[in-house]
């Protein structure tokens, strides 16, 4: 299909050259943190669960600060993650293979999306000691048990490629970038532990499938949103 003499292919070639060649936003950068702060961290895994659980059983801080550590340990698997990618930059930036690259993601992101929304996190429900402990000790656990899971590069990678999160030779867009994804991460945490909180009376355990549902909506909303303008040769946002 021709576009004024350029053929589809070019088109699409010239489309991702200009979103490579435009400058780096530094909030641009923020923003895309913060969307993988929360995509990573919102699925009701195994800290997920953990958070409401001692939310309810202990109070919001100790459900916070067990979400915090997760974040902690996210950050450090973004960051390897951040720096894997960056050495083969110079390989992704290639329009062409970033345009596939980009639509192999948004596939994977909404495979993602149905896995979270047809998982049933009660299965991960188990009996929670009695004593509060420290609030330190609660959020290492937290960290402990998200480190113990190397599978969230993965996820990381599938994130960085679709939102074009690793900017090579922009120290300082990067960094906010980082930043915004820990904030991203932080702000998950406090508004689950605040949000299970104020509803603590009237919350049901199985009001965790419903989150997890809702957020796999949303996930696979996103995913096909992304499809859509990766195909059309625009960005996502």
């Amino acid at each position: 299909m021709e576009r004024g003499g350029v053929n589809e292919e070019q088109f699409l070639y010239l489309c991702h050259l200009d979103m490579w060649i435009e400058p780096v936003n530094a909030l641009d950068e923020a923003v895309r943190g913060l969307i993988v702060g929360v995509v990573a961290s919102a699925p009701m895994g195994p800290v997920g669960v953990l958070t409401v659980q001692r939310t309810l059983n202990k109070g919001r801080w100790y459900g916070f600060v067990t979400g915090a550590g997760a974040a902690l340990s996210d950050m450090i698997y973004a960051l390897l993650t951040g720096v894997g990618m960056s050495v083969v930059m110079d390989f992704v930036e290639n329009p062409r293979v970033m345009h596939w690259l980009q639509i192999v993601s948004s596939v994977v992101l909404f495979a993602f999306g149905l896995h979270t929304y047809r998982s049933n996190p009660q299965r991960r429900l188990r009996p929670t000691s009695a004593r509060k402990g420290t609030l330190a000790r609660n959020a290492f656990t937290g960290f402990a048990l998200t480190i113990s899971n190397p599978l969230i590069i993965v996820l990381f990678v599938v994130l960085f490629a679709r939102f074009d999160f690793v900017v090579p030779g922009h120290p300082l867009e990067q960094v906010v970038g980082y930043v915004a994804l820990l904030t991203g991460a932080l702000l998950w945490w406090y508004g689950l532990s605040a949000g299970i909180n104020k509803v603590r009376s009237h919350f049901d355990v199985s009001g965790i499938v419903w989150i997890n549902r809702t957020i796999g909506v949303v996930v696979m909303v996103v995913s096909l949103l992304a499809l859509y303008f990766t195909m059309r040769g625009r960005s996502l946002y």
